[in-house]
């Protein structure tokens, strides 16, 4: 791992008070933003485009996710991390003729973390999803269990991230039960560049059904205005969409703000 250090002076945005200047390897925070339970407070704005929606495939969608990831440490060594999910999507022509727009049903995850002595990291814990009522939400109240598992190895992160989501309501207007699997590895090099290849795979028990998408991505971490930002472009294909679901190739953009640790 590089060690040369980066000295940047950073800024507590919360409390507007600046922090002395810190040294900071920037392919060692490379590398802990390729770990989704890092000690990192991180903002990701995700940017994703799919297209052949609807029944005649001429729709299309984007979606910008803001993603905040916010861990807690705990006095005997675990940690809380949170990832908040508010999605804001555009679509056109996924019902012929027609567009919608808005804050689609938004996903809480909280996991109970910690790193065992062969440092494997483990989380497990509750997730939500809460329904916005706009014109592309599910207008149902949903949630479950989420669990996660990763390694870090020299430049490799190689994990699997799952969690099963059922509806909370008597009578929901979109019944839901749903299982959701996310394996991932990626290579952080010694100049802060990372490559991911990852999988955001969903079965549907209701509707007897699988969406598999397969994601490749590229990302740099840079230094703008003396914080860290984690730059990413991406491509990726779907593999098995469900019925008037998008189909062909996906592209993502994303920026993503992280608060090292002191």
């Amino acid at each position: 791992m590089n060690t040369t250090s980066i000295h940047v002076p950073f800024i507590l945005c919360g409390l507007c008070l600046p922090i002395a200047a810190v040294a900071q390897d920037a392919a060692d925070l490379a590398q802990e933003l390729a770990n989704p339970l890092a000690a990192i407070i991180s903002v990701p704005f995700q940017l994703n485009m799919d297209d052949n929606i609807g029944a005649d495939d001429a729709g299309s969608r984007t979606t910008l996710n803001l993603q905040p990831v916010i861990p807690f440490a705990l006095d005997n060594g675990a940690n809380i991390v949170t990832r908040t999910i508010i999605p804001y999507i555009w679509q056109d022509d996924v019902v012929p003729g027609t567009s919608q727009s808005g804050v689609g049903d938004i996903l809480v995850n909280a996991w109970y973390t910690r790193t065992t002595e062969d440092n494997l990291t483990w989380g497990v814990g509750p997730i939500l999803k809460i329904p916005t009522f706009t014109d592309v939400s599910s207008d149902t109240w949903a949630g479950g269990i989420t669990g996660i598992a990763l390694k870090q190895t020299g430049p490799w992160t190689l994990g699997v991230m799952a969690n099963h989501i059922w509806d909370l309501e008597s009578n929901p207007t979109t019944p839901t039960n749903a299982t959701f699997i996310q394996p991932f590895v990626t290579y952080s090099t010694e100049s802060a560049w990372t490559f991911s290849l990852q999988s955001e795979t969903t079965y549907d028990w209701e509707a007897e059904s699988w969406a598999i998408p397969v994601n490749a991505s590229v990302s740099k971490l840079a230094i703008i205005g003396g914080k860290p930002v984690n730059f990413q472009g991406g491509v990726g294909y779907w593999i098995e969409s469900p019925t008037g679901g998008p189909e062909g190739w996906r592209f993502r953009l994303q920026a993503q703000l992280a608060i090292p640790k002191g």
